[in-house]
């Protein structure tokens, strides 16, 4: 009787999932419904399945969903945030304006050596930068983009290419004379310098630190 009620079963089944021209004959299910309970239950078993995972300097190892194989340890590029904040003596307008110019910023950033906007397309800039740290040469380029800004108040932007960064300069009024700048950058730790990763974010904090102090002091010469 269950025999029957399952061949009845798979039959209804095969009507509704398969084209036509398989379906298979009432004869044929009870044979392969026979067949199929003549066979033992076993586990089966299969290599570990590893595929490669991008992920901008290096890759990781996963296992496969069906096979459950453990990942080993990766070397997933981790992100760092840093954000400093500084009180400048001139007006929001004048700060904003300044930094708006980025072909400009390597006179108060010194590790950044130079910043070209694309003349085609001028949302677009090639950025490099070169320094010496942590017993390192460090010297990397990147493509980034320009995102819509809020004049007096945010500039934004992300890379594209090259390595793996974005950021914001936000503009906020203290009076008439005087506002507060809060730069903030995010950014990808090369895998070379995975190793000093902890040592990394308070060194470009005060890179970063040092930066808006000069953007300061040249802020007020064009306020002047």
């Amino acid at each position: 009787m269950l025999l029957i009620m399952s061949t009845a079963a798979s039959t209804s089944i095969a009507h509704f999932s398969t084209p036509a021209s398989l379906h298979l004959s009432t004869a044929k299910n009870k044979k392969a419904a026979l067949l199929l309970n003549s066979i033992p239950t076993s586990k089966i078993t299969s290599s570990p399945s590893i595929s490669k995972v991008q992920y901008g300097y290096g890759y990781s190892k996963r296992s496969s969903i069906l096979t459950g194989f453990k990942p080993f340890s990766s070397p997933v590029m981790e992100w760092q945030d840093c954000t400093v904040k500084m009180e400048i003596d001139v007006p929001v307008g004048v700060a904003y304006k300044l930094y708006s110019d980025r072909e400009s910023i390597p006179r108060w950033m010194p590790f950044i050596s130079s910043v070209q906007v694309l003349k085609d397309k001028p949302d677009l800039s090639r950025w490099s930068l070169k320094y010496k740290a942590l017993g390192q040469e460090l010297e990397y380029s990147w493509l980034a983009r320009n995102m819509q800004p809020t004049p007096n108040q945010k500039i934004h932007w992300r890379s594209l290419e090259g390595l793996p960064n974005r950021g914001s300069v936000r503009f906020f009024p203290r009076g008439s004379s005087s506002c507060q700048v809060e730069l903030t950058v995010s950014y990808e730790v090369p895998q070379i310098l995975t190793p000093l990763a902890a040592a990394l974010q308070p060194l470009l904090e005060s890179l970063l630190r040092g930066g808006l102090e000069k953007f300061a002091t040249l802020a007020k010469t064009f306020a002047d």
